[in-house]
């Protein structure tokens, strides 16, 4: 027995999302949304505006919109709706021009009589097709010709309802026509009786078993027959609305004359006022403006109309602008349809995208119903940031000029002699005294390596650590918002993940200062606020490291400006500019006292302000601190090492 051979054929999938296609990465997605939340944007406005930008594989909903709205021009800027009338004025012309000719052949009063009533004849095309009803043609061209205008009516109405009619009665004879007429009857019976709730499944299946095949979609049920016929019979309203007066009522004349017989006229209007009765909600008044030079006919004009329709709707789902907007009310098929199959990829991709993000929890419900970025979310914002972090400590080389003072670390009371890779400071009267008695015992060198000793210092088990950010109206003026929320989510990843022992406090300062949550620093929007209260900053920083008295102090202070406002012991803030000396002393005091709890304090200075330059300067010196001038683009990774710094000490 001889083997088949089997043939495969492999394509994309088509049907549904690709079961073998890889998940959806949405780091980046992420990444995005949380800049723009991090902006001053909610997360469902960043959610949209990433769906509407696309990605840098996928075109988003503007792009897709865009070409929407060229489709639609390129449809009225090329087309106009008067194409059957046209068609049906160069038959007529053809065939009085026959008639005449033939008629110019005969020499008879009865040719000369004819002539007459051909010049007798409306101006107007519906008119003279009416007049010449009964006309006794004398040439056979002519006669041709005028029963073409009444096929050719007759197909472009039907044309208007019914999907391939026009082609199908093609040379259709008298009994073909009977049969339209008798499926249009049965059917206005049938949506007669739906109306009243009379109608049954069983008369819609005898129905469509008696006339199936003027209907090739296939509808299941009357409902879905209905939706079908209305759709199109409102485009053909829709394409009538938009001719002009004159057009649409010579149209209406010659629409009497399809086949030679006005009652598929009549059938036609019943059915229309049936279904528009059953649809109301359709688009029944609308018009488009159509002024090309390709013209339509009446079928055509009316797909034509369809199409806009399609496009307007497609253009109303890509916008998303309408309340409980999803990706999934836009028609993917009607998108490929009109715009190609990449658009219809995208689409899809950018549905899926939205889809993953929800499934994975990323947005959860604030108490007042607004939509906020889960803990989740926040984690995975935050090992972005932190990855950056990593990525430029990573690539510096060597340290930042900065200025230091004070001491480098916990002192024990006890010393002990120095080793190879100490940094710990030298204990002078120890060094001093070791070297004296090492001369005194003979050697006559000043100062030996092995004379000298260091303070013993211990490294804590865990950190309270502080971060005070500025969110005066400066930050956001001069683009230090994103950046410094950046590196909060970085230095917030870092401690939850590497160091959870440690607590951390996210501390803002603007007129007033307040401790705040991640999330709540994360969607912060920079709101116009006079005002630097770093001294009410420090004193809720100072709050929380007495709260963890065993742990090692850090506070890390990130501002672009001097202090310009403190707190009264009423409570109120008190703004002025210059800084006052009043708001200087609440400053300084309340350093002094956080300093008494000997923390790792380092000011990371904003800008080239030289009256904060001076400022920060003076007080680091106050409190043994440290002055770094990061670039906005290195601040997170600046941050960072120095709480690392800090931890080792």
């Amino acid at each position: 027995m001889a083997r088949r051979s089997r043939r495969y054929a492999y394509g994309p999938y088509v049907d549904g999302p690709d079961p073998l296609a890889p998940p959806v990465d949405i780091r980046a997605a992420l990444d995005e949304i949380g800049r723009d939340v991090m902006d001053g944007s909610s997360p469902r406005t960043a959610l949209q505006e990433l769906l509407r930008r696309g990605t840098r594989e996928r075109r988003g909903l503007d792009e897709l919109t865009r070409e929407v709205w060229q489709r639609r021009s390129r449809l009225q800027r090329e087309n106009r709706l008067d194409g059957t009338l046209q068609q049906v004025r160069e038959l007529l012309q053809r065939a009085l021009d026959a008639e005449r000719d033939q008629l110019g052949r005969q020499d008879t009063d009865d040719a000369r009589f004819r002539e007459m009533q051909l010049d007798a004849l409306p101006s107007d095309t519906g008119g003279a097709v009416r007049e010449l009803n009964d006309y006794d043609w004398q040439s056979s061209d002519a006669r041709e010709a005028y029963e073409e205008i009444r096929d050719l009516l007759g197909r472009e109405m039907l044309d208007q309802r019914f999907q391939g009619m026009k082609q199908a009665m093609e040379n259709a004879t008298p009994e073909d026509v009977e049969r339209i007429r008798e499926m249009l009857d049965d059917l206005n019976d049938l949506l007669a009786n739906h109306a009243q709730g009379q109608d049954t499944q069983q008369q819609f299946e005898q129905f469509m078993q008696k006339h199936g095949e003027f209907f090739p979609e296939n509808p299941q049920n009357t409902e879905e027959l209905v939706d079908l016929l209305a759709q199109r019979a409102a485009a053909a309203q829709r394409m009538l609305n938009s001719m002009s007066a004159e057009q649409r009522a010579e149209l209406m004349e010659l629409s009497q004359q399809a086949f030679g017989d006005p009652r598929l006229a009549q059938a036609l209007a019943q059915l229309d006022a049936q279904l528009q009765g059953l649809r109301p909600g359709e688009d029944w008044e609308g018009r488009g403006r159509f002024r090309g030079d390709n013209p339509l006919g009446m079928g055509e004009a009316t797909r034509a109309m369809e199409q806009l329709g399609q496009l307007d709707a497609l253009a109303e789902q890509l916008s998303q602008s309408y309340p409980g907007a999803r990706m999934e009310d836009i028609d993917i098929d009607a998108l490929g349809e009109h715009l190609g199959d990449q658009a219809r990829v995208d689409a899809r991709a950018l549905a899926e995208l939205q889809r993953e993000l929800e499934r994975q929890g990323l947005f959860e419900r604030a108490p007042d119903g607004s939509l906020q970025l889960s803990p989740k979310a926040l984690r995975r914002l935050g090992e972005s940031a932190l990855r950056d972090v990593v990525d430029k400590i990573g690539a510096r080389r060597g340290e930042r000029e900065d200025r230091r003072s004070g001491p480098a670390g916990e002192a024990t009371g006890a010393t002990r002699p120095w080793a190879f890779g100490d940094t710990e400071a030298w204990s002078v009267p120890r060094t001093l005294l070791n070297a004296q008695l090492r001369r005194a015992g003979g050697d006559d060198r000043a100062l030996d390596v092995t004379d000298v000793e260091i303070v013993e210092t211990e490294q804590r088990s865990r950190a309270a650590v502080a971060l005070l950010v500025d969110t005066s109206w400066s930050m956001v003026q001069d683009g230090r918002w994103v950046p410094m929320k950046r590196t909060a989510l970085a230095l917030h990843q870092l401690i939850s993940t590497r160091f959870r022992g440690d607590d951390l406090k996210l501390i803002t300062f603007g007129r007033h200062a307040r401790s705040v949550e991640l999330g709540e620093l994360v969607g912060l929007e920079g709101v116009w606020e006079q005002g630097t209260n770093l001294h009410h900053a420090l004193l809720l920083a100072g709050e929380h490291l007495r709260h963890n008295p065993d742990a090692q102090p850090v506070v890390l202070v990130v501002t672009d400006g001097e202090p310009t406002a403190h707190l009264e012991p009423d409570g109120e803030a008190v703004f002025d500019w210059p800084p006052s000396p009043e708001t200087l002393r609440a400053t300084i005091g309340a350093l002094d006292k956080i300093t008494t709890l000997r923390p790792s304090i380092t000011f990371f200075m904003l800008g080239d302000d030289p009256r904060l330059a001076m400022f920060v300067d003076d007080v680091a010196r106050r409190c043994s601190g440290r002055v770094v001038a990061p670039t906005l683009d290195g601040l997170g990774a600046e941050v960072v090492s120095d709480y690392i710094r800090a931890r080792k000490r």
